[in-house]
């Protein structure tokens, strides 16, 4: 089993920048395709942006294109989540997530693994 931290979430003020990091342990991430989700009060957990294990290939939602940037890096074993020009509706609970090569990148029902969240908060 792998076991998940995320960290660096925090209120900042619109246009600003955030970066996540998620710390693995317990296995190597690079036995892994990595994602994050996010979570918005009364909403459904979706989809933000994945990153595959060997390739490095990323996918992201589109209303984060260009903006989010993910990225792994396998020997210090964690995953990162850049996020700039933060809006108001970027505001959730984030979670990183892993799972093996199985399902759909955006699919939450393909992760194996979660983090426990880290909140993000963007004024206005």
């Amino acid at each position: 089993q792998v076991q998940l931290v995320e960290s660096g979430g925090g209120l900042v003020q619109a246009g600003g920048s955030l970066r996540l990091s998620c710390a693995a342990s317990g296995r190597t991430i690079s036995s892994y395709h990595m994602g994050w989700f996010r979570q918005a009060p009364g909403k459904e957990r979706e989809f933000v942006a994945a990153i595959t294990k060997i390739l490095s290939n990323t996918y992201y939602a589109d209303s984060v294109k260009g903006r989010f940037t993910i990225s792994r890096d396998n020997a210090k074993n964690t995953v990162y989540l850049q996020m700039n020009g933060l809006k108001p509706e970027d505001t959730a609970v984030y979670y990183c997530a892993a799972r093996v090569p199985s399902g759909n990148y955006y699919d939450v029902s393909a992760y194996d693994y979660w983090g426990q969240g880290t909140q993000v908060t963007v004024s206005s």
